[in-house]
């Protein structure tokens, strides 16, 4: 990546962010919706603050940018973004719980169960991954009812236990019993990959494209998942914690399974490599048009927090 393009993506993820925190904001206000009957402030407070707390936006970002490939980024794919964002909060929150990975920090700040308590913690993230389904369902995320129950669909699948939820049994089992290079790589495309390729694939959902550009936006989301988990168990090597904004090394000393344990540092740089060619090819059809969608790969694999 040449540094205008650089530029010109770190621009473009900083105007999504900043669209992206004034809608999570509009989602996580005390104003009831139709069909509620109150919002404790309280879980409301821990709500925002698993939110509202900074972080790149880089999954929304991958909705917005995959939805502007088909001219679709409008309001109905920032809430769609937005709800996405939700989901992934939720699981940070529930991550950091004691009984996970029990960590005091994230993104520079007391997680949600330090700076509140752990049930409180817990129904933060319950509410939000609720919250992530309302907004897709609501008529207010103006697209056809179709597209709306095929967002609900994959967001479900991504999330649950076949994707995401189905990735933390097999991290926290990998503990136990460490897998093969084959088990951690389908450990990581469900914990980490699965919400990654959901995020690329509902840009072709929410613009109605065809079957074979949500198949290729889903497998570009594919390699970008890969690449993310590797950047993030390499950083979790070599960074500390004022880069990463929450503890490190802590996957080496609880004797996690990670690629880059398996086959050393060398060899995850060089797949990092590899995955960025594959997502930049996948991208190939789609001409200038896919310039910051490959600007966000390639920052994907060299980020350094």
């Amino acid at each position: 990546m040449t540094k205008d393009e650089q530029l010109a993506f770190e621009a473009a993820l900083l105007v999504r962010a900043a669209a992206i925190e004034t809608e999570l904001r509009l989602l996580l206000d005390g104003r009831t919706l139709a069909g509620e009957i109150a919002r404790p402030e309280r879980l409301m407070a821990a709500m925002r603050h698993g939110v509202l707390n900074g972080g790149k936006r880089l999954r929304p970002f991958l909705v917005m940018e995959s939805a502007a490939l088909f001219a679709a980024d409008g309001e109905a794919a920032l809430r769609v973004a937005a709800a996405l964002e939700c989901v992934h909060c939720y699981s940070l929150i529930h991550d950091d719980l004691p009984s996970m990975d029990d960590d005091d920090l994230r993104r520079g700040q007391p997680t949600v169960h330090k700076a509140f308590d752990e049930a409180t913690a817990i129904l933060a993230g319950d509410a939000l991954l609720t919250l992530a389904f309302d907004v897709l369902a609501d008529e207010a995320t103006a697209l056809p009812a179709e597209r709306r129950a095929a967002l609900l669909l994959a967001l479900a699948r991504a999330a649950g236990a076949g994707g995401m939820v189905g990735g933390q049994t097999l991290d926290l089992e990998a503990e136990r019993n460490r897998p093969g290079e084959a088990g951690i790589i389908r450990l990581q495309a469900m914990k980490t990959g699965a919400l990654i390729r959901f995020a690329c694939e509902a840009g072709a959902i929410i613009a109605g494209a065809a079957p074979q550009d949500r198949d290729r936006l889903a497998e570009f989301g594919s390699a970008v998942g890969l690449a993310f988990q590797l950047a993030d168990d390499l950083l979790d090597l070599t960074a500390d914690v004022s880069q990463m904004g929450k503890a490190t090394g802590k996957d080496a000393a609880a004797g996690k399974a990670t690629l880059v344990a398996l086959h050393g540092t060398n060899w995850a740089r060089a797949q990092l490599h590899g995955l960025v060619k594959q997502a930049h090819e996948l991208l190939e059809p789609y001409g200038e048009e896919a310039a910051l969608l490959k600007a966000a790969a390639s920052f994907v694999a060299a980020r350094n927090s």
